[in-house]
């Protein structure tokens, strides 16, 4: 399910497709008496109410994690840069290597943010594990057999660039439950049925039954956008690591 949320255009077509279907199934079992119409238009005024609650409460999900994404690339960004400026306090050869593997690290990290790819991202998550085994134990040796506060500036600055990638991926991986877009395409589908019920075997009547299953349809579209770090067109551009990453060079 995680993986078609990668495709906000294929949840637009199909759940128009399913919602559509849906009125058209409740308008050809239609034909309300007047005296039903009142209190068939309350339970569908309510039932629509609850359906654009979860819609907004889902919306402020993914909106929420979105920030949160963006928040944690900006704090990766600063962990790193300040890292490699805390390797003067390294002796000269040490120095030198974590600025390298930290210019490696970072260019693995852009591609974590840019790549679609499930293979390359499982072959930068491998190459990312083994630059951050090599960073550790770059700052491990030297602080360890000279331990002052200067060489535990050090190892915190290194602390901090482990864990915000470890933060990053957390996020990347927080999405929102399938439980909640199973409530979502359920109450979804009931409106959609209801409206077809409710609808007059008219014409006009017969294009109404597009509107909702439309809306209802770009709204899950954006939400399932928002909230697919890879897929769609709302995405985490790394701004601040492509900073870093040119200030980094040009030093």
């Amino acid at each position: 399910m995680n993986h078609l949320m990668r495709f906000p255009f294929l949840i637009l077509v199909l759940s128009f497709v399913v919602l559509w279907i849906s009125a058209r199934i409740g308008a050809a079992f239609g034909g309300l008496e007047e005296n039903e119409r009142e209190g068939f238009g309350l339970v569908s005024a309510a039932l629509i109410t609850l359906l654009a609650l979860i819609i907004g409460f889902s919306f402020s999900m993914a909106s929420s994690r979105y920030d949160q994404r963006k928040n944690l690339e900006e704090a990766e960004a600063n962990a790193i840069g300040t890292e490699y400026l805390r390797a003067d306090f390294l002796a000269v050869d040490h120095a030198a290597r974590v600025r390298a593997l930290l210019n490696s690290y970072l260019d693995q990290r852009l591609l974590y943010y840019q790549t679609r790819d499930d293979r390359q991202l499982r072959q930068i998550n491998v190459t990312t594990a083994r630059l951050e085994a090599d960073l550790w134990s770059t700052v491990q040796v030297p602080t360890a057999a000279q331990p002052t506060q200067v060489a535990a500036l050090v190892v915190s600055g290194m602390n901090d660039v482990l864990n915000s990638r470890g933060y990053t991926q957390a996020a990347w991986l927080n999405r929102i439950p399938i439980a909640a877009w199973g409530l979502m395409v359920a109450i979804a589908i009931c409106c959609n049925l209801l409206i077809g019920l409710g609808a007059r075997q008219t014409r006009a009547s017969a294009k109404l039954l597009f509107v909702l299953p439309l809306v209802v349809s770009i709204s899950f579209a954006l939400i399932a956008d928002i909230d697919s770090p890879r897929g769609g067109v709302v995405r985490v551009h790394p701004d601040n690591l492509e900073i870093v990453h040119q200030s980094l060079h040009a030093q």
